[in-house]
């Protein structure tokens, strides 16, 4: 049952968090400096809190695609749920003023994309399990 539970609630969850202040920042939370590391080239690369979202957000989207590949009942769940998870992202996206930003806006999309990608790739595996006599 835990498999149907489409993993994208988790950077939804973790950025409505970061509204709440639970990360600190004040106005722009996902601004905020995680770390620094001076490059050989002698620029520096540094990670903000919204740049770790987004890379939270595909990991999880990754792991979403490898569970699309699955053709049990619950992958029809899970298509279901990740819809509903894109759909609450949307309706936050349109309404909520905390979540006008860039960071929610590509978690968003990532969201969209996995809903397209999830039904296609299900599809595709499916027909290859049909044998056509």
């Amino acid at each position: 049952m835990f498999g149907a539970i489409p993993l994208l609630i988790v950077p939804f969850v973790l950025y409505n968090l970061g509204l709440l202040g639970i990360f600190g920042g004040g106005d722009d939370p996902w601004a905020i400096e995680m770390f620094s590391v001076r490059m050989m080239s002698g620029g520096v690369f540094s990670m903000t809190l919204g740049d770790l979202m987004v890379l939270i957000g595909l990991i999880f989207f990754f792991i979403e695609m490898v569970k699309a590949t699955r053709t049990t009942n619950a992958s029809i769940m899970d298509h279901l749920l990740s819809t509903f998870v894109f759909v609450a992202f949307l309706v936050e996206f349109l309404l909520v003023k905390g979540a006008a930003h860039s960071v929610f806006f590509t978690l968003t999309v990532i969201a969209l994309i996995d809903v397209l990608a999830g039904f296609s790739v299900s599809m595709r595996s499916a027909s290859r399990d049909i044998n056509m006599n």
